[in-house]
């Protein structure tokens, strides 16, 4: 170890002071020079701090691109058959009064940054759904009232943050609420339809992250129970993904023709792809019947 610490050092004592603002900006001057300039890897408190903030980097940057799959998903089947309308509405409900009661807490942006991302991503998912399932404009209506909502939880004259610590509660149920539409939809059509297996995997992993980083870094229990729950029901997702992976809906199914059943009596004979001005095929006739005539 003491040949490791000679090696790196010389370079993490000369880091650009760019580097080395975002550094103490991030763990604290007493854990950069644990970490970084001591190499001290039996700080365990400073190590856990470490690796929170690089996880709540990490959610962050992916959360930019998480429900990209998604949207080019809706976009290319221009349908949004097996998709809860029901489930991102109060998803977004809820990532809209979290990103609002973090920010006015003032909690470090690491810790919740990616709420922010997901929920512009969910806006434009939910209008997808509308504009392939729902009346024209219904779209156009409900960004309007995701845009009054944001005004009024940031608005301290219109929700005090008293109100907002209430709301935060029930976030916390909407959040966790969310889930079980896309569950029940999932289990009634018996298929993921248009779901993404990778927003849902992603969502998976971010949510369990999260559980970490909430512990290391915000002493919330209501933030906290929400990121737990929402786990839970993330892994419920998931193994549905597993279980019903590629798996026709149960409309896909109803829809299947029907098999032709030929009257007794009756044959007809095997196409054999030669059209009739070539080759001839005899018409199917029914079976001799007893003839009525007389004989004389």
């Amino acid at each position: 170890m003491d040949t490791v610490r000679s090696f790196l050092q010389p370079i993490t004592h000369n880091l650009p002071a760019p580097i080395r603002d975002l550094g103490v900006s991030m763990v604290g001057e007493k854990c950069y020079g644990s970490i970084l300039l001591d190499l001290n890897l039996e700080d365990v408190e400073c190590l856990k701090l470490g690796v929170s903030k690089g996880l709540g980097i990490s959610i962050v940057g992916a959360s930019s691109i998480v429900k990209l799959p998604q949207i080019i998903k809706l976009i290319n089947s221009q349908s949004a058959a097996g998709i809860s309308f029901l489930s991102y509405l109060l998803e977004t409900s809820s990532f809209l009064i979290s990103l609002a009661y973090n920010y006015r807490n003032g909690f470090p942006f690491s810790t919740y940054g990616e709420t922010a991302l997901i929920l512009i991503q969910n806006v434009v998912v939910t209008g997808l759904i509308l504009q392939y399932a729902a009346p024209k404009g219904t779209a156009a209506v409900f960004v309007a009232g995701v845009a009054a909502a944001t005004y009024a939880l940031y608005s301290d004259a219109v929700v005090p943050m008293g109100a907002l610590a209430y709301f935060q509660a029930g976030a916390g149920v909407l959040g966790v609420a969310s889930k079980v539409p896309q569950i029940a939809a999932i289990w009634r059509e018996g298929s993921t339809g248009q779901l993404s297996a990778v927003t849902v995997f992603s969502f998976l992993v971010g949510s369990l992250s999260r559980i970490f980083t909430t512990i290391q870094e915000v002493d919330d229990i209501l933030i906290l129970c929400g990121f737990i729950a929402g786990f839970v029901l993330n892994l419920v997702l998931a193994a549905q993904m597993g279980y019903y992976w590629n798996a026709p809906s149960k409309k896909a199914l109803g829809k299947k023709p029907m098999p032709i059943v030929e009257p007794e009596g009756f044959s007809v004979a095997p196409s054999t792809g030669v059209s009739s001005s070539s080759s001839p095929t005899r018409r199917a006739t029914p079976s001799a019947a007893p003839s009525t005539r007389r004989r004389g």
